[in-house]
């Protein structure tokens, strides 16, 4: 019997270290599985048209994964008062996202049903990752996980009446959903089709530009292949999925392999380090970043190998880094369109763009209410701001060639109030400075960067001045890329 509220199934807690989802947090498999179940999350029209308008994934996939990863480590840990938390932050950043899709259709993220979609295909996902790798699960465990993600659903949604109570009721449920609700949806055709090919170097590999390309150019297609042919027979139909020989075998074999990581010794596999590893950039101040930085050297001369070995053609060198100061330093405006501006990498400037933002920092520094709506509602000034001064055509968005013709300053007064709220978000204790405890929580915690304090104190005016800098210069900014511009 399970027990929503208290989290158990036949007395055996649901969730922290002893949870079958916390079990493959470090397998392998996993990585193959939650893209196979991004894919059907994704062919959910209401899911589809919610991430084509609000999601950063195709800009900011890694930066994506880290936010889920996290998220999930919280929501599944052994703490009651963390798992509340998490939930309420994820309803209000949902509540947040409701739209038409391109046929007129509504969606909204706090939809009920579209939620439990959501937490059916991971349980699926995983259940099919076991199989598939010749680990099948058994009934009895089976129906624990399956407790684990309805009391997952619950702690979001208060019941999980949407998912069956019963496992057997489960799967003509998801059956049912697979053959007549999903689409050929374009955000499901982006991850298959266009984000591998397109997927930004993480941090460990920005320099090294030739290498990630020569990887990418071959692992891409493969994750592909490998994720279309894992989908259920009746999707892959239904959205006319191309067959391509071979693949059923490649699939399987990469399962295979995946599985064989559980005869490596515990502790051997951690995708938190490894997430944090890609993510860090070298000069941070993080202590891991030292690896990162050993790690980033060998990937340069290995990329530089590369580049004599096997040239890409269309791959240009590296540019030089310009000195600090010059007017050559300056992002061109193409380019802080393209990193900062455009979060969700459709080509244009809008509303959902800004909110991302405003959802990243409140992330980073961990925001509760009323603090969180404050700087939703302060983007949303800064929004109404650039679409006065920037859509000329009056289309509701702002594209490249708008933003580069007027190339205005960005800092006015919305955006200044928004600098403000950060600033009032950091100093805790409200005595107008950012002491040197709230400035490591602040730079080192959610930006994992230092930078240099005359006094040990920083003071409004300075964090404001250089928040806009970032935001209006076009500079590139230490505390401030690795936020906002980097993957």
């Amino acid at each position: 019997m399970t027990t929503e509220t208290t989290g158990t199934h036949n007395g055996m807690p649901l969730f922290g270290p002893q949870s079958k989802f916390s079990g493959f947090f470090d397998d392998p498999r996993w990585a193959l599985a939650i893209i196979r179940a991004t894919v059907l999350e994704a062919a959910h029209p209401q899911i589809g048209a919610a991430l084509v308008d609000n999601s950063t994934f195709v800009a900011h996939p890694w930066r994506r994964l880290r936010n889920t990863f996290l998220s999930m480590r919280r929501m599944f840990g052994d703490d009651p008062a963390v798992r509340e938390r998490e939930a309420a932050r994820l309803n209000r950043l949902h509540a947040r996202m409701s739209g038409t899709d391109p046929r007129g259709r509504a969606y909204d993220a706090m939809d009920r049903a579209t939620r439990a979609w959501v937490v059916a295909t991971l349980f699926e996902s995983a259940v099919t990752m076991c199989r598939l790798s010749g680990q099948p699960l058994d009934q009895d465990t089976m129906e624990r996980m399956y407790a684990e993600y309805r009391t997952f659903l619950a702690a979001l949604d208060g019941d999980a009446t949407e998912l069956p109570e019963d496992l057997n009721d489960f799967w003509p449920y998801f059956d049912q959903v697979v053959e007549n609700e999903l689409e050929n949806t374009e955000a499901a055709r982006v991850i298959l089709y266009r984000l591998f090919d397109h997927l930004p170097a993480p941090a460990l590999l920005d320099g090294a530009p030739t290498l990630w390309a020569a990887g990418r150019a071959v692992v891409g297609p493969l994750l592909g292949t490998i994720t279309v042919a894992s989908l259920p027979e009746a999707y892959r139909r239904r959205a006319g999925l191309p067959e391509m020989p071979g693949a059923e075998t490649l699939m399987q074999g990469a399962y295979l392999a995946a599985g064989l990581a559980r005869f490596l010794p515990e502790g051997w596999i951690n995708a938190e380090s490894i997430i944090e590893a890609v993510s860090l950039s070298p000069d941070s101040d993080d202590p891991r970043a030292r690896t990162v930085a050993a790690l980033r050297t060998r990937m340069k001369r290995a990329s530089a190998l590369l580049r004599l070995l096997t040239p890409l053609s269309g791959d240009p060198a590296p540019a030089q880094a310009p000195s600090a100061g010059t007017e050559e330093s300056r992002r061109s405006a193409e380019e802080f369109f393209r990193k900062v501006l455009d979060q969700t990498g459709d080509g244009h400037l809008d509303w959902p763009d800004l909110a991302a933002m405003a959802r990243e920092l409140s992330t980073r520094l961990d925001l509760d209410e009323p603090e969180e709506s404050r700087l939703y509602d302060a983007f949303a000034a800064w929004w109404r701001e650039l679409q006065a001064a920037l859509d000329t055509d009056g289309d509701g968005r702002v594209s490249a060639d708008e933003y580069a013709v007027a190339v205005p300053s960005l800092a006015g007064p919305a955006l200044i109030r928004v600098a403000e709220i950060l600033f009032d978000a950091t100093d805790k204790d409200g005595n107008g400075t950012i002491d040197a405890d709230e400035y490591r929580a602040l730079f080192r915690t959610a930006f994992h960067r230092d930078l240099t304090l005359t006094d040990g104190t920083y003071g409004r005016s300075v964090f404001v001045g250089d928040f806009l800098s970032f935001m209006s210069g076009r500079r590139p900014s230490s505390p401030y890329d690795p936020l906002l511009a980097d993957a």
